[in-house]
């Protein structure tokens, strides 16, 4: 068995990853702007959302969870300064809303309606497994990315339907159907 073990590159890495099935969740967040006054924008809030395949619990007591997100991603200045996250945990129905929140260069909440403002001024997207609201507690560097630990402080279930899992760099779900990347 140790003749098939190769050193660790970017290519190799990432193809074994992808042999991993993930739970798919979207994370949105706010901030505080800092826009100049010529821009009109003091203080208005500044939003983000982004697909993440990386969500874990980390603890039950105290509740925490976690999630990663790469420090060159667009979603980062807001995740940086954010106080608050939502974690929504897809169902299987919802590849647009994975696909979409995973696009870059576009304004993510106008190409995917199906949300609505919660606490804190977040978006809070419909139709989902489950919500929570979170509270960041901390931010790890690691690497190109930032390891961030949040407290739930509420939680929503939605309907009990088969998740969003993505596996093999495409979109499928727990029953084996196949959701359209």
């Amino acid at each position: 068995m140790s003749a098939d073990l190769l050193p660790v590159d970017r290519d190799l890495f990432r193809g074994l990853l992808r042999r991993q099935a993930s739970t798919v969740t979207v994370v949105t967040a706010v901030a505080r702007g800092t826009d100049p006054a010529c821009l009109g924008g003091i203080g208005a809030p500044l939003r983000a959302g982004f697909t993440a395949t990386s969500f874990t619990s980390v603890s039950l007591d105290p509740p925490l969870v976690s999630f990663c997100l790469g420090v060159a991603s667009s979603s980062w200045p807001v995740l940086a300064r954010a106080e608050h996250v939502a974690v929504h945990l897809l169902a299987a129905d919802q590849s647009e809303a994975a696909r979409i929140f995973a696009t870059s260069g576009i304004d993510r909440f106008a190409a995917y309606r199906g949300w609505t403002p919660g606490p804190f001024g977040l978006p809070l997207l419909d139709g989902v497994l489950g919500r929570l609201l979170c509270r960041v507690v901390h931010r790890v560097p690691a690497g190109d990315h930032t390891v961030v630990i949040a407290e739930p402080l509420t939680l929503a279930a939605g309907a009990d339907a088969e998740p969003l899992v993505y596996h093999r760099g495409g979109y499928t779900s727990t029953a084996a159907t196949a959701v359209a990347a």
